[in-house]
């Protein structure tokens, strides 16, 4: 994809996306309270399933930079002594990478000098950020979500690093496994990035990934969804835009307002839908409040 068609389709998303002048929700908009509460009519079992990935703590190849995690308390021999004593920890990591999971608030993507909705590059600075951070969603997100599986749809484990995902075949794994993304949805699309590390082995994801062709975020705007989660990093690597890294990072966040999530895990979720024989859930994210964060650790939690 050239750097202009790329423009032109950013635009059209741009204006396919409706805001206020002062708006700092973005897509969020499109979850209206009436939505929340018809999301609830989800819950049929009471099963509830993690979405996230244990937090890596050992260096890997797509996480050089792992999680520290180490104990303070108790001491050594304390915990043997007489009376009452307390386990302490603490824990320390990078948001963003290739490895975690993890919701990139909208703040996350400087482009053309502005954030979203045209906020200035600016408010961004060594102290953190002053708009648009994830203190934007410090009531969480709740709502109806739908998972598609992509590998599931073309029979295969996983798709291979490099390979993309269509609106096609966002359209095509509606239809196979009977569920229709609505407005104001949550959409998690697999494309079996954990399910390959797991069996594989970590490898450097940040030079070699599935993920969704721009052109597929046309799909997002279409069906007006909130939030997009992957098990991998959204975008494809390498770029399918000459020049432009991370284009669907751009395109949903900067173009669109839409939350991104990274790096999940939908296999327990994945064998959980095809037992129920169904592919929307309740869906709850309560990123923490970091109130000048660019997006935060996630642990969403999907509820049958």
């Amino acid at each position: 994809m050239t750097g202009d068609a790329f423009r032109a389709l950013y635009e059209e998303l741009r204006d396919l996306s409706p805001r206020e002048h002062g708006d700092r929700r973005g897509a969020l908009g499109h979850l209206t309270p009436a939505r929340v509460v018809a999301a609830a009519a989800e819950v049929r079992s009471g099963h509830t399933v993690s979405l996230a990935a244990p937090i890596e703590t050992v260096a890997g190849a797509d996480d050089p930079d792992p999680a520290r995690h180490r104990m303070i308390a108790p001491a050594a021999g304390e915990s043997d002594d007489e009376g009452l004593h307390f386990a302490r920890d603490r824990f320390a990591m990078n948001v963003h990478g290739d490895a975690d999971s993890h919701l990139d608030a909208l703040c996350h993507v400087l482009f053309d000098g502005r954030l979203y909705n045209g906020v200035p590059a600016s408010t961004v600075t060594p102290q953190g950020a002053r708009a648009l951070s994830v203190e934007t969603v410090r009531d969480g997100i709740v709502g109806r979500g739908v998972l598609l599986d992509v590998p599931r749809l073309r029979g295969v484990p996983w798709l291979e690093p490099g390979d993309h995902v269509s609106a096609g075949d966002l359209a095509a794994a509606e239809a196979a496994q009977g569920v229709r993304v609505r407005p104001g949805d949550l959409l998690f699309v697999r494309v079996g990035h954990r399910r390959r590390r797991q069996e594989r082995g970590a490898w450097d994801a940040g030079r070699a990934r599935a993920g969704l062709h721009p052109t597929a975020v046309r799909f997002l705007a279409e069906r007006r969804v909130c939030v997009l989660g992957s098990d991998g990093n959204n975008d494809t690597a390498p770029s399918a835009v000459a020049g432009i890294g991370f284009p669907v990072h751009v395109l949903a966040i900067h173009a669109m307002g839409i939350h991104l999530m990274d790096y999940l895990q939908f296999e327990d979720l994945t064998r959980a839908c095809s037992r129920a024989g169904r592919w929307s859930f309740l869906c709850v994210v309560a990123p923490l409040r970091l109130t000048s964060a660019t997006g935060s650790p996630v642990n969403p939690i999907a509820v049958l």
